[in-house]
């Protein structure tokens, strides 16, 4: 695993208890996305059609396809992507959403196909990866909006100087 992860799992007598199954957080987008095939009577939808649901570009679908993330099927030149590609690239979304690397991702995803499999330890973590992006972010809006209240200040003192 990325940044330091080591590869150690839970012992075997534990892992049942630590171990957490994720699927998408938002009811909503998972009943969308888990029904991602639903809608086209479960038939087969182009790399196209995926971008195009999924809001994601051709290229992106290619990368994950090229990482072998998702794995469509090839109906000659045309990747052809099944519910059950759809809902792996679901998994795929959800653990970007949640911060992962893709190596992580696949990692999570190599031992299940329908979810991602998260132990507590990975969980806290990540948790904390987060938080201290989040707070290296609300540093930096910081110091723009100060920087951007010295532009305004310097405005001002110009404006007042013109007016004398």
């Amino acid at each position: 695993m990325a940044r330091g992860a080591s590869n150690a799992g839970p012992s075997s007598a534990d892992t049942n208890s630590a171990r957490g199954s994720f699927a998408p957080c938002d009811p909503h987008r998972a009943e969308q996305e888990s029904s991602a095939g639903d809608a086209t009577g479960d038939r087969p939808l182009t790399i196209g059609e995926v971008a195009q649901e999924y809001g994601l570009t051709l290229r992106t679908l290619r990368f994950y396809e090229a990482k072998r993330l998702i794995t469509p099927y090839r109906h000659g030149n045309t990747r052809l992507y099944r519910s059950s590609d759809r809902k792996r690239l679901s998994l795929v979304l959800a653990g970007r959403r949640l911060g992962f690397t893709l190596a992580e991702i696949k990692h999570l995803l190599n031992r299940q196909h329908d979810s991602l499999h998260l132990t507590r330890e990975q969980c806290m973590k990540q948790i904390k990866l987060l938080e201290q992006q989040k707070r290296s972010i609300e540093m930096a809006i910081t110091e723009l909006r100060q920087i951007h209240t010295s532009f305004y200040q310097r405005l001002v003192e110009k404006t007042g100087e013109h007016s004398h």
